[in-house]
């Protein structure tokens, strides 16, 4: 089941495009990551969808309703910014906005979704005298509180200290195995490696790439490293050098180990049959794979995934191959 629906949706101020032509899907239950550089347009993306902004062209329909008014109390929104009451305090905010939401909620469930974001010392506190952390949590908890099919977390762990980013992420890991279906941004590029089934990368308002992580990070992949344990070769040494030397670069070999890099992983079969041949045995091969931060940063290609261009298929034409 589709959760969010994304077609053409686009948003221009005057002569700036900050989002052009966007689509998208989200599955429910999915964690669904947004990442970009500031400025890129992800809170702008997100602001459209939850109905904060109006879009300039396009559509989009969450839960399979294209009317937005008529599911805003089955979703749950952390903006970019969280504007509170100072004089209310955590318990007060909670039953304030689960109000909104057309829903009452008691004393005893308020404090349990505090201490769900690591605030139930400060349940009774006055949000005035949060500091920006605090008013983060707050600001995560006001949007699950309602107990909502679809939440929306705009950098749900900026500016909180990295026992409570934990906290947070296994809660979003929770949510999820709860059924809900979260779409998040964040700088936080381990965070994102952990938790999301899929992302998606913006940049200058256009969605430049999207998948899951194996599936970016086989687009990305143009030198890979390769490490191969394998039984002695020195009295085929003749034969195997010349071999590898023609299908790699940058070959190491020592202790019955041999580095080398190559262009595609779709030759790594072609050394395994041919090691093979001169009955040489493979006992293990590593494979280095970028990181999100090395992907998220890459600017050589900004081309789209294709299905035949994913690192499971070029797993399982390995090990057909073998």
């Amino acid at each position: 089941m589709n959760v969010i629906e994304v077609n053409n949706l686009s948003k221009t101020y005057g002569k700036n495009n900050v989002v052009k032509n966007v689509n998208l899907v989200v599955k429910k239950g999915e964690i669904y990551g947004f990442l970009g550089r500031n400025g890129a347009g992800k809170s702008t993306f997100i602001n459209m969808i939850t109905g904060i902004i109006n879009p300039s062209a396009g559509s989009f329909t969450l839960l399979n309703e294209p009317n937005l008014q008529n599911v805003k109390r089955r979703i749950g929104v952390l903006p970019d910014y969280s504007t509170f009451y100072d004089s209310l305090t955590a318990i007060g905010h909670l039953k304030y906005f689960t109000g909104i939401h057309g829903r009452s909620i008691s004393t005893a469930e308020c404090k349990w979704v505090l201490q769900r974001v690591g605030l139930s010392e400060h349940a009774n506190k006055r949000a005035g005298k949060f500091s920006f952390g605090m008013k983060k949590k707050l600001g995560i908890a006001q949007a699950i509180a309602h107990n909502p099919e679809l939440i929306f977390l705009d950098e749900p762990t900026s500016g909180i200290d990295a026992e409570s980013a934990l906290m947070i992420q296994k809660l979003m890991l929770e949510l999820k195995e709860a059924g809900k279906t979260i779409f998040m941004t964040s700088h936080n590029l381990n965070e994102i490696e952990k938790i999301c089934t899929r992302l998606a990368i913006m940049r200058d308002g256009v969605i430049i790439n999207e998948g899951t992580l194996d599936e970016l990070r086989a687009h990305y992949l143009s030198a890979i490293t390769v490490q191969i344990k394998h039984s002695p070769f020195s009295s085929k040494q003749n034969e195997v050098i010349p071999f590898l030397q023609s299908i790699g670069k940058e070959i190491i070999t020592k202790d019955n180990k041999t580095t080398l890099t190559l262009d595609t992983e779709e030759k790594i079969p072609v050394i395994i049959r041919a090691m093979m041949n001169l009955k040489i045995n493979v006992y293990r091969i590593n494979v280095d794979e970028p990181s999100l931060e090395e992907i998220f940063l890459d600017h050589r290609n900004q081309g789209t995934v294709t299905k035949e261009n994913t690192l499971s298929n070029t797993i399982s034409k390995l090990k057909m191959s073998i």
